[in-house]
């Protein structure tokens, strides 16, 4: 059986362990790519993606396809990597879709919209859903070739310096949001910041802004945001899954052989199972570790959750109205989404539901 065709008809899985086996002719050719990302290695959980299938492509490919990869700025600014990709600055970068909501909301749509999917759902809506063909075409505007890279499962709420119980609190809170959470607590009253991760701390720390998101337990904790903030707040209802993606030069696509851009979709795939699955282990240590050491876990109130839920469907409808390429994808991406959820409740919360009530039950 050809390797090709073995890896289209492989499952994730299997397609993870077949590319760690060279295959590659000797006549394939040997190409070298540079990848940017927007994540520091410090972050070493989402940054560690990209290395992921850096390190399954050359072994896939014997060597043949080698992609250098270059943190946050070592070659462009973290948020100018799309840019760098399109202008084919770099041949391709791992990123978050929603840092680029300024050029069009619609780009939130292959990271994280609030109120939006889970992380099992963004899944099938992109693979099975018909989420994966809207997205690329959507994307060859800005010649890219977008390949789902990652995701941290539901975020957390964030830090808070003082209490938030009601929608009133949170007008006039100075926040640090990313993607489209901005725009929608944005009708609370709350105040959207745009601060680098380096400097999130120091702002927070005097006082500049109020509240922070990241993403959840470990690297919040990395970023030590609970030495000056003391209410820690769940969930992240602006991000029910936060998606990566790998995104490359159309050009540079084109010019692959078939074979290495399957493996490189491969690679991708193995590393968005993988990322789920690291944070999915320490978050758990890294928030018993947080509370612990003092942290008020909070869930935000009811009152708030549906203010925001509110919030969105207007924002939504606002860009409906005015946004076609957001409108293209929103009208089947929330049909998708109201009938994955009809299904979710009757098993997944069910079960779901089940477990934590006996897990209480026997504390």
């Amino acid at each position: 059986m050809e390797r090709r065709s073995f890896l289209k008809k492989a499952s994730v899985g299997v397609a993870a362990g077949a590319i760690a086996a060279p295959a590659i002719a000797q006549s394939a050719p040997t190409i070298k790519w540079r990848l940017a990302s927007s994540f520091p290695k410090s972050l070493d959980t989402i940054f560690s993606a990209a290395e992921v299938v850096s390190q399954h492509v050359k072994t896939a490919t014997g060597g043949k396809f080698e992609i250098q990869i270059f943190a946050a700025g070592e070659l462009v600014p973290g948020l100018g990597v799309l840019d760098a990709v399109k202008d084919g600055t770099v041949d391709c970068c791992h990123t978050a879709g929603y840092y680029f909501i300024g050029k069009d909301p619609t780009f939130a749509f292959d990271a994280a919209i609030p109120f939006g999917l889970n992380s099992r759902q963004q899944s099938a809506w992109l693979w099975e859903g018909g989420g994966m063909e809207l997205l690329r075409d959507f994307f060859k505007d800005y010649n890219i070739y977008n390949i789902p890279c990652g995701n941290t499962g539901t975020q957390m709420g964030g830090w808070y310096r003082k209490e938030v119980k009601t929608a009133k609190d949170m007008q006039g809170l100075k926040m640090r949001i990313g993607g489209l959470g901005g725009p929608v607590l944005a009708k609370l009253g709350v105040v959207p910041q745009q601060i680098a991760g380096g400097d999130i701390y120091p702002a927070l720390e005097k006082g500049t802004i109020d509240a922070t998101e990241w993403v959840g337990p470990y690297d919040d904790e990395k970023l030590g945001f609970n030495k000056v903030a003391k209410y820690y707040y769940y969930p992240g209802f602006w991000e029910g899954s936060a998606q990566l993606s790998l995104y490359v030069n159309q050009k540079k696509w084109q010019e692959l052989p078939k074979e290495y851009q399957q493996i490189l979709e491969d690679a991708c795939a193995y590393a968005h199972l993988e990322m789920q699955s690291r944070y999915d282990v320490k978050n758990v240590n890294a928030l018993r570790r947080l509370v612990a050491a003092g942290t008020q876990l909070r869930p935000f109130s009811k009152e708030i959750m549906t203010a925001a839920a509110k919030a969105a469907d207007e924002l939504y409808n606002e860009y409906s109205a005015k946004n076609p390429k957001w409108k293209k994808i929103y009208e089947p991406w929330k049909k998708f989404r109201d009938d994955e959820l009809l299904w979710f409740r009757v098993a997944e919360k069910s079960f779901d539901d089940f477990m934590h009530a006996q897990q209480s039950g026997k504390r």
